[in-house]
């Protein structure tokens, strides 16, 4: 069985193949459960928790089914490694994501090791939030830190992710300062950060640590149909969908503060 510190067994709740959204080129994108944050407009609910999660069959709401299941690390290359002539030929790879890689850290590290040996680029989609110690070892592991800023207040961050943005922050400016590749991503999300005051409130904390360039990723409820099938409430059920045309406002705040921003 799995568990935060095993480094050759993983829990893993999908492996997506041909992701185009998860880093340069063609990806494969490895989603590893568990994650400190419970964020409102979470997609994978499920993968909150690090423990298997019973979900109902959309079909046969009385039969119910885990939503995850235990890896060998050989497994997880194996399968990554079947589309290694797409990633030479996109300039692709292998994209780790969640939840939050980095609750499975150990496992993380090892399959990331594994990947660097056969040649393969790598990405990590992060919350930030994780031990320094942690983030820095995976950091100095990976071609690739991509990292969400959820909220730029702290206790509005609490509000909605359950946790403040202190340590996140902490981990960005540290992942800023070694100067490898760090893409800043933003989830534009209606009632939470997505009005103008908070565009020019997120480019007031990030411009000065020298971030020139962020993406944005508009809400959408491609998870809502999940929370049904956990039992679960979702707090933006009925929140609409935002779409890039809704956000040039929005981005023209960034580019009026020298922050380049592109969904």
């Amino acid at each position: 069985m799995v568990s935060k510190v095993s480094s050759n067994v993983g829990r893993i709740f999908d492996i997506q193949k041909f992701s185009l959204h998860d880093g340069p080129g063609i990806r494969t994108v490895v989603f590893l459960k568990g994650c400190p944050m419970a964020c409102a407009w979470c997609s994978n609910p499920g993968s909150q928790k690090l423990q298997v999660v019973q979900v109902a069959d959309g079909l046969h709401p009385d039969l119910h089914g885990p939503d995850s299941r235990d890896y060998a690390l050989d497994e997880v290359v194996a399968t990554c490694l079947q589309d290694l002539p797409f990633y030479e030929e996109s300039g692709g790879g292998v994209t780790l994501s969640g939840g939050e890689a980095m609750v499975q850290h150990r496992f993380t590290s090892s399959l990331l090791a594994a990947l660097r040996e056969q040649g393969i680029h790598t990405a990590i989609e992060t919350t930030g939030y994780a031990a320094p110690a942690i983030f820095e070892r995976i950091l100095g592991e990976v071609d690739l830190l991509i990292i969400d800023v959820k909220h730029w207040d702290r206790d509005q961050h609490r509000r909605w992710t359950g946790v403040d943005n202190d340590l996140p922050l902490q981990n960005l400016r540290t992942a800023l300062a070694a100067e490898g590749p760090v893409l800043v991503r933003i989830p534009v999300i209606p009632g939470v950060n997505a009005s103008l005051d908070d565009a020019t409130a997120f480019c007031r904390l990030l411009a000065p640590m020298g971030v020139r360039e962020v993406q944005l990723l508009p809400f959408h409820q491609f998870g809502e149909r999940k929370y049904e099938l956990l039992g679960w409430d979702y707090a933006m059920s009925g929140v609409s969908a935002l779409h890039e045309e809704d956000l040039g406002p929005y981005m023209a705040v960034f580019r009026e503060h020298g922050v380049r921003a592109f969904v």
